[in-house]
């Protein structure tokens, strides 16, 4: 393996073992961990504060060439293991944090909309540019669901708008409509961490002083945004979707537009149940297993 830096180790193990097995190839010297799925199971966008795996996970750990990983391989202990199978294989060495930043690139949403990493210089420079690193992450544009509401929002959002973003995550909706010509925003979420992610990016993106607020959902400012939005984005999850209808259809003013994602196609009549009291939801968009629900509240709109 002399041509090789490094040697990457697959296992393969179930959701329930991986933060065990984790700590244990640290402390045996391996010096990165990564997880890939090992059985073609999609995870819906993650809600907020949650880090979602699959069942069965094939997790791939990096040692130095130098080490020798007989004795590790006899050691790793078997109830971790979801199969007996212990492959090892050379890997050349590589500039890993350039590479990962080759694996993100600008993305067209829509007709005006464009999400860029900082590195990479937008394909379009007169267009609306959205400066989005993944990292922090619930929402980085290259989710299907993600990718679904800022489509939409690239098609709804006209001058002077008010937008609600629920579970906001990065802020990424939010801030996408404020750059499409937004008046306001205002950034709903229960984790901290979503929140200062929220407003860095904000910031990233010059939205201006007083245009984007982002809250927590027990925040008594919300109370001014009743019935006050043009449109409200949620991309959350089908459960969240269904256990929060009406605080969301409470922002929506009459004749509104709702935008709700995060749900498999087969999770669609249960959210549209959940809000058929109050208005009439259809498939907008649909991307693999995801589908993207719309609909505008009863009444004209509040002038």
């Amino acid at each position: 393996m002399s041509e090789a830096g490094w040697q990457e180790l697959r296992l393969q193990t179930r959701e329930e073992s991986v933060a065990a097995l984790e700590d244990w190839l640290f402390s045996a010297g391996a010096v990165a961990v990564t997880l890939e799925d090992a059985a073609d199971q999609p995870l819906l966008e993650p809600g907020p504060g949650e880090t979602p795996l699959w069942d069965d996970i094939t997790l791939v750990a990096l040692f130095p060439e130098a080490q020798p990983l007989a004795s590790v391989l006899e050691a790793i202990p078997d109830n971790l293991l979801a199969t007996p199978e212990r492959a090892v294989t050379a890997v050349a060495d590589r500039d890993w944090e350039r590479a990962w930043m080759d694996d993100f690139h600008p993305l067209k949403m829509g007709e005006r909309l464009w999400v860029c990493p900082s590195w990479a210089a937008p394909p379009e420079p007169d267009a609306v540019n959205l400066i989005l690193d993944p990292g922090l992450a619930f929402g980085s544009g290259t989710h299907p669901t993600t990718a679904m509401c800022l489509r939409a929002l690239d098609g709804s959002v006209s001058p002077g708008m008010t937008v609600v973003d629920y579970g906001c995550g990065s802020g990424i909706l939010a801030i996408a409509a404020l750059k499409l010509g937004a008046a306001y925003a205002l950034g709903v979420d229960n984790d901290p961490q979503a929140i200062t992610a929220s407003e860095d990016n904000a910031r990233r993106n010059d939205t201006g002083t007083g245009a984007f607020e982002v809250v927590m959902p027990d925040a008594a400012s919300i109370d001014a945004w009743t019935a006050r939005a043009d449109i409200v984005v949620a991309n959350i999850l089908a459960n969240p979707l269904i256990e929060l209808a009406p605080q969301i259809l409470a922002l929506l003013k009459p004749g509104g537009l709702i935008l709700l994602a995060g749900l498999l196609s087969e999770q669609a009549e249960a959210v549209t149940a959940a809000y058929a009291d109050q208005l009439s939801l259809a498939a907008l968009d649909q991307q693999q297993e995801w589908v993207l629900l719309g609909g505008i509240s009863p009444g004209p709109a509040a002038p």
